[in-house]
C-alpha cells in the first residue's frame, strides 16, 4: 500500500485486484445508503508484469555468461541445470509473490454498522460486522508486527491491514477513530 487513504471513499495500491467471489463467514445484504468512511487495502506492489520479465530477463542473462565461457566442455551439462533451476525458482517466487498481492480488505462503516470484507489471493472472502458503539480499536505496539491493529466487536476480535507497514497501521488507526467518532 502507499498511503493510507484519506476521505470518506478511499482506495490503497496502484490497481485493485480481482478476486473470484465465494462466500465465508457472515453473508449480508448490500445496503444503498453510503457509508460514512470507507478505505480498501491491500499490499504494495512496486514491480508489474513487465518489471518481472525485466528481473527474470537480467537474471538469465547473468547466469548466461557462465554458461557461454563454458560452452563445450563437460561443465557445461553439470552448469545447465543449477542455471535453468535458479531461474525457474525465481520466476515460480514472482508468480507466488504476485498472487499473494491480490489481497485485499475493504473497511466499511456506516452509524449503524462496521462491516469488514477480506478477499483472500485464492478466492475464499471473510465477512466480519458489529456495532460502532461496541466496536474496540486496538493498536499492539509491541506485539509479534510492530503496531498490529485488532478490530473487535461482535464476538469476534479479527486484524486489519496486517500486510501494512507499521506507520500505515498507525495512520490508518487514527483515521479509523476519527470517522468512528463521526459516527457515534
Amino acid at each position: 500500500m502507499g498511503n493510507p487513504i484519506h476521505g470518506t471513499d478511499s482506495t490503497a495500491g496502484a490497481t485493485a485486484p480481482a478476486v473470484p467471489v465465494s462466500a465465508d463467514w457472515i453473508a449480508w445484504t448490500e445496503r444503498d445508503d453510503p457509508p460514512l468512511y470507507r478505505v480498501a487495502l491491500w499490499p504494495y506492489r512496486s514491480l508489474g508484469r513487465q518489471g518481472q520479465r525485466c528481473v527474470l530477463w537480467i537474471a538469465a542473462a547473468g547466469v548466461a555468461v557462465p554458461l557461454a565461457a563454458s560452452i563445450g566442455t563437460m561443465a557445461f551439462w553439470g552448469l545447465l541445470p543449477f542455471c535453468l533451476g535458479a531461474v525457474s525458482v525465481l520466476h515460480l517466487a514472482l508468480r507466488h509473490n504476485t498472487r499473494d498481492g491480490r489481497l485485499t480488505e475493504i473497511f466499511t462503516l456506516w452509524p449503524d454498522e462496521v462491516r469488514v470484507e477480506r478477499r483472500e489471493p485464492r478466492g475464499r472472502i471473510r465477512r466480519w460486522r458489529a456495532t460502532p458503539q461496541f466496536l474496540r480499536l486496538t493498536l499492539h505496539p509491541r506485539a509479534r508486527i510492530q503496531n498490529y491493529l485488532t478490530l473487535g466487536g461482535g464476538g469476534r476480535e479479527i486484524e486489519l491491514g496486517a500486510f501494512l507497514s507499521p506507520d500505515e497501521r498507525l495512520a490508518l488507526k487514527h483515521e479509523i477513530e476519527i470517522a468512528l467518532a463521526r459516527a457515534r
